[in-house]
């Protein structure tokens, strides 16, 4: 017993020895015997000085570069896009994991794409802002999986999907490996597809690959001036073709606008194309699952407007404005406009009837008497079409001559682009309700939301 309790003690004396021992070289700074405190000390500067870097993106001087050229950076926008104190930013700090071409000492955190969730006017949304001043947004491995994060996160929560885009393209330094990220991004904008609403804001250059993504989402809207789409710049078009073009007239905002309708609006400035973004979004659901929030509206249900008497003229040669119609229908006299500069033979957008959100689809007497050629049946099917997945009921006004005649609109589709709006009608089960105005002849009146085509 006597034995026990002295090897005991003699135990004690030796820790008691090692620890004041520790704490004497702890004093001296000898390192290894860092306490808890001091660990805890490290990683928190370790933190902090990683938050630092990634919001400061390429620095000071790049971001001089960019807010010259009247754009905001990437975490600017970010702020504007999303309700005060929302922001909640996924991967930080990661970067790069290249080795090749000097690019392994050549590294900035969060690797040029600032990802996260916050809210928009209390509704949760997922986001992806390319930041220029980081490798000019180049894409590559590691942007495209934080990318691809947020959106799968976007797909499993049933919440949209909001993508800023400002690059250069791929980065080449990381050759297919940069390539297999858009393929990815795109793999991902096809899943989302009628499953969450997309929305692309082009706010800077988006050249080459990069361009497919915007176009596979729901909405694209661009910066004039500043934005740019193409699958190959003026550099390339010059020695292929030996055209002489500028990147305003090769993709700027108006040629994607009013000619190819890649685009769906333009905007004179980052925060307005922000704020349009912001009241687009108020019209649309969480998710397909989901019905869109109703607003309250002053306006009231059972309202009458005498001048709906006499806005459509006697005379049947006298056009008029379809659009006025709306607006003395809709609630408040509000419509959120798509595609306004494209097919401006008809028109389509987003309204509230009843505090409810519903698809306004019409043909505008204003502009070749609101006859139905390729562009406008691409137009109107593919909003028909986006209505119908997310439960969002028609209103349809009808004032239509017929299809547009003549061996261009024949030799380049009009049959083809017209069977697919008449498809949209036909399969869509969301409530059609079509206003006939003045005329509905032909094969056109068929097309437009007519009774047989399961109109309500």
């Amino acid at each position: 017993m006597i034995r026990a309790v002295a090897s005991m003690r003699g135990v004690v004396l030796a820790r008691t020895t090692v620890l004041a021992r520790a704490a004497t070289l702890v004093r001296a700074g000898v390192r290894g015997y860092a306490t808890p405190n001091t660990k805890t000390e490290e990683t928190k500067s370790l933190i902090e000085s990683k938050r630092q870097a990634s919001l400061a993106g390429g620095g000071t001087k790049r971001i001089s570069v960019q807010h010259s050229k009247g754009k905001l950076t990437a975490r600017e926008r970010i702020d504007l896009l999303l309700d005060p104190h929302t922001f909640r930013e996924y991967d930080a700090f990661v970067e790069h994991s290249c080795t090749d071409f000097g690019m392994s000492s050549n590294k900035i955190t969060g690797d040029g794409v600032v990802t996260g969730v916050g809210k928009i006017n209390g509704r949760t949304v997922f986001v992806f802002s390319q930041d220029f001043t980081v490798f000019g947004g180049s894409l590559s491995q590691t942007f495209a999986q934080k990318v691809c994060k947020i959106m799968d996160r976007a797909i499993q929560a049933g919440a949209p999907v909001i993508g800023l885009n400002d690059s250069g393209g791929a980065r080449i330094q990381e050759g297919v490996d940069s390539l297999a990220g858009y393929a990815n991004i795109f793999q991902r904008n096809v899943l989302a597809s009628g499953v969450v609403p997309q929305i692309s804001l082009v706010m800077g250059p988006c050249a080459g690959g990069a361009v497919y993504s915007p176009a596979l989402t729901d909405f694209v809207f661009m910066v004039r001036n500043t934005s740019h789409l193409f699958v190959t710049g003026p550099d390339v078009v010059k020695a292929v073709t030996n055209e002489s073009v500028t990147q305003e007239e090769l993709g700027g905002a108006s040629v994607h606008t009013r000619k190819s309708g890649v685009a769906h609006g333009a905007f004179d400035n980052d925060v307005e194309a922000l704020a349009r973004t912001r009241e687009l979004l108020s019209y649309l659901p969480q998710s397909n699952r989901e019905p869109v929030d109703t607003r309250y509206t002053a306006d009231p249900i059972d309202r009458a407007d005498v001048a709906l008497d006499t806005i459509v003229p006697a005379d049947s040669h006298r056009a008029y404005d379809i659009k006025d119609v709306v607006r003395r229908i809709v609630d408040d006299g509000r419509m959120f406009e798509i595609m306004e500069d494209f097919a401006r033979n008809i028109v389509v957008g987003f309204a509230r009837l009843g505090g409810q959100s519903v698809g306004i689809v019409g043909n505008q007497p204003l502009v070749s008497s609101g006859v139905l050629d390729i562009d406008a049946s691409v137009k109107a099917a593919r909003f028909v079409r986006f209505c119908d997945a997310f439960n969002i009921p028609l209103v349809t006004f009808v004032d239509v001559p017929g299809f547009l005649p003549g061996t261009q609109q024949e030799h380049n589709g009009i049959i083809r682009e017209g069977a697919k709006l008449l498809y949209a009608y036909a399969e869509a089960t969301v409530p059609k309700i079509a206003i006939t105005t003045r005329k509905a002849y032909g094969g056109a009146q068929c097309v437009m939301s007519s009774k047989q085509l399961r109109g309500d």
